[in-house]
């Protein structure tokens, strides 16, 4: 009997190469050709998933979102609560935490890389660019509710929740892009360490 193929296992599989194609050569090298190659399919499987690179592009972005999303979910269930914490030991906490959006390995780099192209690419292609507001809005919701949750212990004033989300994201963006587009200049510990050193500066 055939070997019976799991439909979302294999859309996964194909997902990883759109990924990899992406982060390597630019989204100008996805195609449905590239993408088998990539995935060591053959062109009719990869065709029999998706429709065409639109339908591939998209699904990977889906799946770039949903992946960070589950690994900040599953490094948030371990966080201590802010109300046991010091200032200095909530600021390293947050740091470690917030990393996990930021290029610091193969897997993140590849994930950041690509969205950057996604993010040129949905500036003048409306098709994707439902997924690219998604991705620069989940950030900011992401940094909103760090700051209102500061606010709420009192390490950082309320009226300054909002603000400090908007400038928290924007360094989380800028990192990113920079650490992904030109790694030689920011390295990843001072990603970290700019980081670090913003969370601890907060107003008090």
């Amino acid at each position: 009997m055939p070997k019976q193929v799991d439909s979302e296992q294999r859309r996964a599989h194909i997902a990883d190469a759109v990924l990899r194609l992406a982060a390597r050569d630019g989204l100008q090298a996805v195609s449905l050709r590239s993408v088998a190659t990539e995935a060591g399919l053959n062109i009719g499987s990869v065709r029999h998933y998706f429709d065409g690179q639109r339908d591939l592009m998209r699904f990977a972005m889906r799946s770039t979102i949903d992946r960070v999303t589950a690994r900040l979910e599953r490094r948030r269930e371990s966080l201590r609560p802010l109300s046991e914490l010091t200032r200095d030991e909530a600021a390293d906490q947050l740091t470690e935490f917030l990393a996990e959006l930021l290029p610091l390995d193969a897997a993140r780099r590849a994930e950041a890389t690509v969205l950057v192209e996604f993010l040129v690419a949905a500036r003048v292609d409306q098709e994707i660019a439902d997924l690219a507001r998604e991705a620069m809005r989940g950030t900011l919701a992401l940094a909103r509710r760090i700051t209102d949750a500061m606010a709420s212990q009192e390490l950082l004033p309320s009226e300054a929740a909002a603000p400090e989300a908007q400038r928290l994201a924007a360094l989380l963006d800028g990192l990113s892009f920079r650490a992904a587009l030109q790694p030689e200049v920011t390295s990843d510990q001072e990603c970290r360490d700019v980081l670090r050193a913003h969370l601890a500066s907060l107003p008090r």
